[in-house]
């Protein structure tokens, strides 16, 4: 069987940078873009090693879709510009901001034979894609990868094959942000410590909601809030050594789904224990987006479990200060329990994307070397990797023995993601982009998670898991929230089985984890 990958819905997927232009598509060749960058100072780069007459002739158009925002116009665009200098390409790249649309537009380019060059899929396209015939086997290419290969590393490029094949590039693996927040004024106020164990945890919680921690003589503040049940309380099943509802992990050398783990049922009367002391968000089930955070930042909360940047970026450092100077949040260790000491769980089959190349681009030779060149020189340390990780040497950094600093100018090229087609290696890039966050992104990376495996998995057949989801997330919140009694909990998995086909997906899951070797 082979090396597959999935990203499963459930559980908590990491963002990466927000969207915003309502679903429109913004190309590099001829539309408008949401950057104004300056384009002097720009430093030419030199032709990479390995690009076949790159340097000579007429330049190549290579076209790109995917989905993304605020690329800019091609004149204001220094990315493009510099690559296609490298290169001697005319890259066209095209984004777009709603998922659905670049689904909707990518499926009817691919069923018309209008094929991009080079263009993202998720896991499902590119099952689907490359059994239809749709997709160029990368496998005999491999040799033309080689610096791609260097690059994401073996495990990220499993995540681009299909019985046993490779159909895609994925790129290289990112790193966990979320922690526990606390407002450590309030715990002076209140005369605590840091909470280190889940006891001291729901103590805590519990004086924030009730002993006026902000001093205003009032009973309006409560204790931990997040997003939803498990975006507030991953840490907690972590304590108990229980992954994210529905995700899969290896316990005593088995393959255990995190609902069928004993440890579950024990986790989730803790989280009740919690609710019942009045002192969580009341509100919590209901949060969406960045509501839990707003709720943080107004001086509601006392308890966040939220991703870094959302709290210790310097716009909402400056609006925690303009509601309460005295505010300070510190982050703090994974509360220890019964089953360990676990900041939640973190999948390390998934992959943040995926492009793939279309197999009539075997038609054109010459355009396909120009493909593999550009994949190649973004994942060269020595050529382009830097340039679309940080802009322009000289212009939008500077390296200082080694290190990245980045200039005034550095947000002229705040778009630069789009185009890192192979990743970027992100704890260095982003310790040189949010220098003054560097503490908080290695705290957050250093903390205990547990291995979850769901991206390894792809779909059984009949299995929906849009379905699964909702049911699972609505009875894990009725048990916690007191409104299902615990006992039934073996009936609940009894119904997950059968009327929404869960055993499927229990039963594949198991069989492709152990072609890979985990549960052995």
């Amino acid at each position: 069987m082979g090396l597959t990958a999935a990203i499963l819905s459930i559980g908590t997927a990491l963002t990466g940078c927000s969207g915003g232009n309502g679903g429109a598509a913004t190309s590099s060749n001829g539309a408008t873009g949401g950057d104004n960058a300056e384009t002097s100072g720009q430093k030419t780069t030199e032709s990479p090693a390995g690009a076949e007459g790159a340097s000579a002739g007429k330049a190549i158009a290579l076209e790109i879709i995917e989905g993304g925002n605020n690329l800019p116009s091609p004149d204001q665009d220094m990315i493009k510009q510099e690559l296609d200098k490298a290169l001697n390409i005319d890259l066209n790249l095209t984004v777009y901001a709603s998922g659905d649309d670049y689904k909707n537009q990518l499926n009817v380019r691919m069923a018309s034979g209008n094929f991009p060059d080079l263009f993202a899929v998720d896991r499902q396209q590119l099952i689907e894609f490359s059994k239809q015939g749709l997709l160029l086997d990368l496998t005999p290419y491999m040799d033309k990868l080689q610096q791609v290969q260097t690059f994401i590393g073996e495990d990220s490029l499993k995540k681009g094959m299909v019985d046993g094949k490779i159909y895609a590039v994925s790129k290289s693996p990112q790193i966990p942000y979320n922690t526990y927040f606390v407002r450590k004024d309030w715990l002076d106020k209140l005369q605590l410590q840091v909470p280190t164990t889940i006891e001291e945890l729901k103590a805590v919680s519990t004086a924030f909601a009730n002993d006026d921690p902000d001093g205003n003589g009032k009973k309006d503040t409560f204790g931990l809030t997040g997003g939803k049940l498990n975006g507030a309380f991953a840490p907690v099943f972590g304590a108990f050594g229980v992954a994210s509802p529905g995700q899969f992990y290896e316990k005593d050398g088995k393959v255990v789904n995190s609902l069928y783990d004993p440890a579950m049922k024990d986790a989730l009367a803790f989280i009740k224990s919690m609710i019942e002391t009045g002192s969580i968000d009341p509100e919590l089930l209901a949060n969406t987006a960045l509501q839990h955070q707003e709720k943080a930042i107004k001086g509601q909360a006392g308890i966040i479990y939220i991703d870094w940047p959302n709290l210790t970026k310097e716009q909402f450092v400056e609006q925690i200060a303009t509601v309460n100077p005295e505010a300070e949040w510190i982050q703090i260790a994974a509360p220890a329990g019964p089953g360990g000491q676990f900041d939640g769980s973190w999948d390390i089959g998934a992959t943040p994307g995926r492009y793939a190349i279309p197999k009539a681009l075997e038609k054109e030779p010459e355009k396909l070397q120009r493909v593999f060149d550009l994949l190649n020189y973004i994942s060269d340390p020595e050529g382009g990797s830097m340039l679309v990780q940080f802009g322009v040497e000289g212009t939008h950094y500077t390296l200082d023995g080694g290190n990245v600093v980045m200039t005034d100018k550095a947000g002229e090229v705040g778009h630069s993601w789009l185009y890192q087609f192979t990743g970027r290696p992100e704890m260095e890039y982003l310790q040189a982009k949010f220098a003054k966050q560097a503490d908080y992104i290695r705290f957050a990376n250093d903390q205990p998670r547990i291995q979850a495996l769901n991206g390894f998995i792809d779909l059984p057949e009949g299995f929906v898991a849009a379905d699964a989801d909702r049911y699972i997330e609505e009875e894990l919140a009725k048990f916690a929230y007191g409104k299902r009694d615990l006992a039934e909990y073996d009936a609940f998995l009894k119904t997950l089985e059968t009327t929404m086909n869960y055993k499927a997906l229990i039963d594949s899951a198991a069989a492709q984890l152990h072609a890979l070797g985990y549960g052995k």
